[in-house]
């Protein structure tokens, strides 16, 4: 993206995220079901979260993420786009002082530079890469401020299933004399790269965009910045917890780096398989050659 996109886009990211703020932070104060059922179980055993740590909270938002891990005695520090965002962050409890809460453009890398060096344990960016209009420089910085043996993870929707342009849709069948509801998607775009506008929450006030990537696009970017594909989990909301609105789909992913190296998770929430086969380190994940 050329700089003068890159301005113009994150001038309209930052005055819908400033304007969505109150409305966020009263919708997402305690969470709600995506993030409590699919995303926090399978983050905390990615981060492999100890007392004494250092973590860093990229796009924080209200900083719940920030304040769950700072109340298993981690120190934080937590940074957002919109200063609206952390102003509302602020005023919510902050478990004995552990989080440090700062404005930062996760796409300026002498802005990320400002973090200190090799300093965090750990990275976390929840639901947030697909509102960046750029995440190179976010790679790039993150293995200059990662201590060796840290850890990155990142969660995003499925790219192929839940996209701006995804169809979400229930059917009537009659199975056996029995109607049945059945959930589906139609998708008609994903392999090329593209911006929408959408809504993160129903009745938000305004739009934000959304920048639509693909899988192998967040790998090779991982890839190319030290990281190697290392595992993922998936899950979808259980029968015995069914949703008010039940077609929300999410994924996520994960790193980790060995010294000079890395390894990368990934973590996907919501209806979908895959079987990734990726080289590790050398050996292939599918038939164990060197």
């Amino acid at each position: 993206m050329k700089n003068n996109e890159l301005r113009i886009a994150n001038k309209e990211i930052l005055k819908a995220w400033d304007t969505n703020a109150g409305f966020w932070d009263e919708r997402m104060g305690k969470g709600n079901d995506f993030l409590n059922i699919l995303e926090w179980p399978a983050i905390l055993r990615l981060l492999d979260v100890q007392a004494a740590q250092s973590i860093l909270d990229i796009a924080t938002g209200n900083g719940l993420i920030a304040r769950r891990l700072a109340s298993l005695g981690v120190q934080v520090t937590a940074f957002d786009f919109s200063a609206r965002l952390i102003e509302l962050a602020k005023t919510r409890p902050n478990p004995d002082t552990r989080i440090a809460y700062h404005v930062i453009d996760g796409t300026d890398e002498k802005a990320l530079l400002s973090l200190e060096a090799h300093a965090f344990d750990a990275a976390l960016c929840n639901m947030a890469l697909f509102n960046m209009a750029e995440i190179e420089p976010l790679f790039r910085t993150l293995p200059k401020i990662l201590r060796a043996g840290a850890a990155f993870v990142f969660t995003i929707c499925p790219p192929a299933f839940n996209n701006s342009l995804s169809v979400h849709i229930a059917e009537e069948q009659d199975q056996e004399g029995r109607i049945q509801t059945v959930f589906s998607v139609k998708t008609s775009r994903y392999m090329n790269p593209y911006t929408a506008r959408g809504v993160a929450i129903r009745d938000q006030p305004v739009v934000q965009l959304y920048f639509e990537r693909t899988l192998q696009y967040y790998f090779n970017l991982g890839f190319a910045n030290g990281f190697v594909l290392d595992g993922f989990e998936e899950y979808a909301f259980p029968l015995e917890q069914p949703q008010e609105n039940p077609l929300p789909f999410g994924i996520g992913l994960a790193a980790e780096r060995f010294g000079l190296g890395s390894a990368l998770w990934i973590l996907l929430a919501g209806p979908l398989a895959l079987l990734i086969g990726l080289p590790c380190r050398g050996r292939s994940l599918l038939d164990g050659s060197e």
